[in-house]
């Protein structure tokens, strides 16, 4: 294929400051990742102006930590990608700005990536013999969408949430479970210890044929459940409840995943972003994906949140596809697919 590229890339979209030395869009040379949970804790989520803030704060020293981590210096660089949305747009405007400064200065093409879209190329990553075409479940804290990657760049959203994102749902359940934040990774640890078939929650697979979510509904069951034990005078079951809501959500996952890759004969059902951490959701897909004949692939927890590797990986097949943008790209908060 000729010389090898790697690309520098700067992720920033929301409490993650990332950056990434990536080859050929598919080996890893470096992945800082500088997060902010300890900051955003206390205020029991992300406050986008501290967010911002610490972006300013750390950026420049996770771009020279993930340089010197690679053992490259910036004339060994084809190309700068950056996550220009969805996301915070103070956070996205950090990032943008510092990969603008970089590629301006050094001559280098400026690639913009879009944050789903990288989620996405995670799996390039992980999984070195993936190929499109193949149907991507994307879920995390703002998105749940179903993709049908058709090759490299070339998306057919099949569903996406109408209100609440998986993610978005876990955090408010924790914090009316007095968990604390980040919820997902929090319910998860507890759901372990308690039982999934305790409590019927609702589960929102919407018309007949339809790929898309709805998670308020059983977001709303589940603080309902809640506060009819709290004017009662009871305690709730914190395992049971994380576990049987927990189940509600991987049920819907899972089986929308499977139905959407069975309806696009793809061999594979993958899965993305920070909830494609959630263990049950692994181990449910797993076994669904075994019955049908499906294989199920997901990236290492590390590249499932926010981080740089996966825009790096996005990034290289733009730049292979010519798909170079101008100085002027901006910050797009809701940027679709």
């Amino acid at each position: 294929m000729g010389k090898d590229v790697v690309i520098l890339a700067i992720e920033s979209s929301c409490d993650e400051t990332s950056a990434s030395l990536v080859r050929n869009g598919r080996e890893v040379l470096s992945n800082i990742i500088s997060s902010q949970i300890s900051v955003h804790k206390k205020f029991g989520g992300v406050v986008p102006e501290v967010a911002s803030r610490k972006h300013i704060e750390n950026i420049s020293q996770v771009i020279d930590l993930a340089l010197g981590e690679a053992g490259l210096r910036f004339d060994d660089i084809g190309g700068i990608a950056v996550t220009h949305g969805p996301g915070l747009v103070g956070a996205l405007l950090i990032g943008l700005t510092t990969a603008k400064a970089l590629a301006y200065a050094r001559k280098l093409p400026l690639i913009g990536v879009n944050h789903i879209e990288g989620h996405i190329y995670a799996n390039f990553i992980q999984h070195k013999e993936l190929e499109p075409p193949f149907v991507c479940l994307v879920a995390s804290g703002g998105h749940s969408h179903i993709v049908n990657v058709r090759s490299y760049g070339s998306y057919e959203i099949m569903g996406m949430t109408r209100d609440d994102a998986a993610g978005e749902a876990f955090d408010k359940i924790a914090r009316a479970l007095g968990l604390g934040y980040p919820g997902g990774p929090l319910v998860d640890k507890i759901a372990r210890e308690g039982n999934p078939h305790a409590i019927d929650f609702p589960r929102a697979y919407l018309e007949e044929g339809s790929y898309d979510f709805s998670f308020s509904g059983l977001k709303s069951a589940v603080l309902n459940f809640l506060n009819s034990l709290s004017m009662k005078g009871s305690s709730p079951n914190i395992p049971d409840v994380a576990a049987s809501f927990q189940q509600a959500v991987v049920d819907v996952l899972s089986d929308k995943l499977i139905a959407a890759a069975e309806e696009k004969k793809s061999p594979y059902a993958v899965l993305a972003g920070g909830v494609a951490a959630n263990s049950k959701l692994r181990e449910e897909l797993s076994n669904k994906g075994l019955e049908k004949g499906i294989k199920v692939l997901y990236p290492d927890p590390i590249l499932c949140t926010d981080n740089a590797a996966m825009i790096g990986s996005a990034g290289y097949y733009k730049l292979m596809r010519g798909e170079i943008s101008e100085m002027n790209l901006n910050a797009v908060p809701n940027l679709t697919l």
